[in-house]
């Protein structure tokens, strides 16, 4: 269920790292592009960016053999932060249903509930799964098609279309992948003694 330290540094300065930052940097740039200015196509770019980032960080780790245990924090938490950033954003706009903007951060605050669980095995944080990759995959996917078609014409229906599919199956697979995680901390619970003292997973 879990993953050991792979040899993970405590660096900071290191290359992904830094990829990582920018993309966390472009958080409060995309909410105030579309709250305030109503600049979709600057707003959409900005996401174009974090998906890409997304997946150069973890290309420079491996390429570079750059791992760290602040690398291996900062990209789930940039990746949740997009999505609550985009949510707000978007509700705000009346683009999504509110619903949508309750129910993603509603999955990672149940995810939050396992910590304490966790800990008292000596682990200190889930491990990333493909599968919420790839519902994280999905939603990156969604948010800028659902912006884009937030307008008029052929090309705003398709997109509108498209990103409606790629947000359904997004919420889905993120939910499922929630309650894998949580199917996977209830076997770790059964299955592993209480350590004498915590070890750290990154």
């Amino acid at each position: 269920m879990t993953t050991r330290n792979r040899g993970s540094s405590t660096q900071v300065w290191t290359l992904p790292n830094l990829v990582s930052m920018l993309r966390l940097l472009g958080v409060p740039l995309f909410l105030w592009l579309v709250l305030g200015p109503h600049a979709d196509l600057p707003a959409i770019g900005v996401l174009m960016v974090a998906g890409v980032t997304d997946w150069l960080d973890g290309f420079l780790a491996r390429r570079l053999g750059q791992y760290s245990r602040l690398g291996e924090l900062l990209d789930p938490v940039a990746d949740r932060l997009y999505i609550l950033a985009v949510v707000i954003g978007l509700a705000c706009r009346d683009i999504i249903p509110w619903w949508v903007a309750v129910v993603l951060p509603a999955r990672d605050a149940f995810l939050w509930t396992l910590v304490p669980f966790l800990r008292t095995r000596g682990y200190n944080a889930l491990p990333v799964h493909f599968l919420g990759k790839a519902a994280t995959f999905n939603l990156l996917y969604a948010f800028p098609l659902l912006l884009l078609g937030d307008g008029r014409g052929v090309v705003a229906e398709m997109a509108l279309v498209f990103g409606w599919a790629f947000a359904i199956w997004g919420i889905g697979l993120y939910w499922w992948a929630g309650l894998l995680y949580a199917w996977q901390v209830r076997t770790l619970l059964a299955t592993t003694e209480k350590p004498g003292r915590s070890i750290d997973v990154g």
